[in-house]
């Protein structure tokens, strides 16, 4: 029996659920589980509907990573809510733990990325004149949360608004300025090796509905397991 995502908001229009770590996003060659096979299986399931049934991806969230996903039930919602965010009125909050404390308590990072097909990988360039021309501006802010320690290194939970959503963004721009994310295989070089998954989650969302043009707004709570515990404020 496959399991079935947190659902945390559906109607005849939208479906919000939370994406696990490890749970792709979409399928690929591996055939491993993804989030929107995972729902279509949930709404033919729940609503008897003959043959598959309709589902929008409308974003993405990195395999690794856990938080916020808003899917569209008919294709108009997907197109109104795919403009939203061109547009940028689509807002989208993440908690990360990175390694060191941070100089100041609130910044900004802007730069340019550019992603390597061949390796997944993408190189962060500190401006316009150092990068290729093909390289994609990006730009984020980050407030910190607290400031703990995992294994006896200093850390810092950062809350982050993404202006940009560049794939890799939050993690090789963190990782340029010297804090990469806790389990984080491909930017992270931290002090000592974290055996969990990245400590990185997509944690707020917020969307005008597509019909109702009513502002809507998903949040999932701090985690109650460790590391995370540790910022909790009782």
């Amino acid at each position: 029996m496959q399991m079935t995502p947190e659902i945390l908001y559906e109607d005849n229009h939208l479906l919000v659920a939370v994406k696990p770590a490890g749970v792709l996003s979409q399928s690929d060659l591996t055939g491993d589980p993804d989030m929107l096979t995972l729902l279509k299986n949930y709404l033919v399931e729940k609503y008897k509907k003959p043959g598959e049934a309709y589902l929008g991806l409308l974003h993405r969230l990195d395999r690794p990573v856990t938080g916020v996903m808003v899917f569209a039930k008919t294709s108009k919602c997907a197109s109104r809510v795919s403009e939203q965010i061109r547009s940028r009125t689509v807002r989208k909050k993440y908690r990360a733990i990175v390694y060191g404390h941070m100089e100041s308590s609130a910044g900004e990072i802007h730069s340019y990325l550019l992603k390597n097909a061949k390796t997944n990988l993408v190189e962060v360039f500190p401006d316009a004149a150092s990068a290729p021309k093909d390289a994609k501006e990006s730009n984020l802010e980050y407030e910190v949360i607290g400031e703990g320690r995992i294994a006896g290194a200093p850390v810092t939970l950062l809350s982050i608004l993404l202006h940009t959503g560049r794939s890799h963004q939050i993690r090789s721009q963190l990782a340029s300025i010297g804090h990469p994310i806790v389990g984080d295989r491909k930017y992270g070089k931290g002090p000592n090796r974290f055996a969990g998954d990245i400590l990185l989650e997509s944690y707020h969302m917020e969307l005008d509905h597509p019909v109702t043009r009513e502002r809507m707004i998903f949040e999932i709570p701090l985690r109650e397991e460790e590391p995370w515990k540790q910022f909790r404020k009782e």
